[in-house]
């Protein structure tokens, strides 16, 4: 078994929520990794604690019932807890508790315990259903986990020994194939390789997190909108549009019916949207929005690794990284054209971003700076390009930057 590598921007995060009174629940697309940051975490414990104080079950691991129950779930932890020693905290680690039916309701009675510190995992939003808030109160804490931002990449890649010429070259390997732990456990490191692993998962996430969950019935119409919408990401979208094309194409759907599978896709994790933001006076009655996928590499397998839409990938990766460093994107609209995203800070405070491929030529330099000029509020304004050649400081106080330096920024 191929030894640990730490992510410690999600733990400390975990630790800064040791041992307090609220559930932690760890949410993610399933195989981001969150299994391992709580395998990691129960080690902990059970060198501070030791293994009596320690409950650790993996639901889809062998040995668990096929189809377990809360009733289940509760007699295992009535057992251990009766064999605890109650000088020292209890930890209690469920991970994927989605597939334990009416689990809820045994997470409820164990938050009423002293001494018990709970951790639970799920790729699957229904983990943060409206019953766990009824039943818990509230007193639960979400920590969202995507897969490897590139500076994490980098990481695992040292860690397994695997070398490239530079950063810009890591970031190209980045681009193509995301950032999937699981890829770094693979035999050799080949395309081939790599492509199985991420239809392996993208067909897991959407036929067990999508499908299952939502009781959809329609694969082939679930497949054709998940490879709409990964292809047109970062294009304003409209339901009414992608019923058209899904038309057009020989399957007659609705905009009902649209609307319930993209929730579906929400709720797993794998799809995020970006909605439209008014800027400068500009209203936006109907407000449109972008749909960006959880991971490029799982973007690009649908695409079957197409070349030609090479700036929705660089924004993809722009617009995942602003939402782990817990800012809040939206598509900047202004009287006369937009600006790629607005990223918002939990005070009120923002960023303007502009993401393009290069600012060498004059037209595109122009074009990319132009919409900042309506802008009279002074947070703020940054260009992130690949390239290195016009980078610094405009006049107007424009930061020009390139993308791979910005995404291993220290104190992002």
């Amino acid at each position: 078994m191929a030894a640990y590598v730490h992510r410690p921007f999600y733990e400390n995060e975990l630790q800064q929520h040791k041992n307090s009174p609220d559930i932690k629940v760890i949410t993610g697309v399933r195989r981001c990794g969150k299994s391992s940051l709580m395998s990691n975490l129960a080690e902990q414990a059970r060198f501070e604690v030791g293994e009596a104080n320690v409950f650790y079950r993996r639901m889809d691991q062998f040995g668990i019932p096929l189809s377990p129950t809360a009733e289940w779930l509760e007699r295992e932890l009535a057992d251990a807890l009766s064999k605890r020693n109650t000088n020292h905290m209890f930890y209690v680690f469920l991970d994927e508790i989605q597939d334990v039916s009416s689990w809820e309701k045994v997470v409820r009675r164990l938050h009423t315990k002293e001494g018990v510190d709970a951790y639970i995992t799920g790729s699957n939003a229904h983990v943060l259903s409206s019953d766990l808030a009824t039943l818990l109160g509230g007193r639960y804490v979400q920590i969202p986990v995507q897969p490897l931002s590139f500076a994490e990449f980098l990481v695992f890649s040292e860690a397994r020994n695997i070398t490239f010429a530079n950063a810009d070259s890591a970031f190209a390997e980045y681009l193509q194939y995301g950032g999937m732990p699981a890829q770094f456990d693979l035999p050799e490191r080949t395309e081939e390789q790599l492509a199985n692993l991420l239809e392996t998962i993208y067909e897991t996430i959407v036929l067990n997190d999508v499908a299952m969950h939502a009781s959809i019935a329609d694969f082939d119409l679930l497949s054709k909108l998940v490879r709409f919408a990964f292809s047109t990401s970062g294009n304003l979208f409209s339901t009414r549009a992608v019923v058209n094309a899904l038309t057009s194409a020989g399957r007659k759907t609705s905009s009902e019916t649209v609307d319930n599978y993209l929730k579906a896709l929400f709720d797993a994790f794998i799809l995020n949207e970006c909605e439209q933001t008014g800027l400068a006076g500009k209203q936006v009655l109907r407000p449109q929005r972008k749909l960006y996928p959880i991971d490029n590499g799982l973007r690009n397998v649908v695409t079957r690794f197409s070349p030609g839409d090479f700036g929705a990938q660089v924004e993809c990766i722009v617009f995942n990284e602003l939402k782990r460093r817990k800012l809040r994107p939206e598509v900047g609209v202004l009287r006369a054209g937009e600006i790629d995203f607005v990223a918002y800070g939990k005070r009120g405070e923002r960023e303007y971003i502009q993401v393009t491929a290069s600012m060498v030529d004059d037209t595109t330099y122009k074009r990319e700076l132009a919409p900042f000029e309506n802008l009279s509020d002074s947070f703020p304004k940054t260009v992130l390009t690949l390239d290195r050649y016009r980078t610094g400081i405009t006049e107007t106080g424009v930061r020009i930057v390139n993308l791979v330096d910005w995404l291993l920024e220290k104190d992002a």
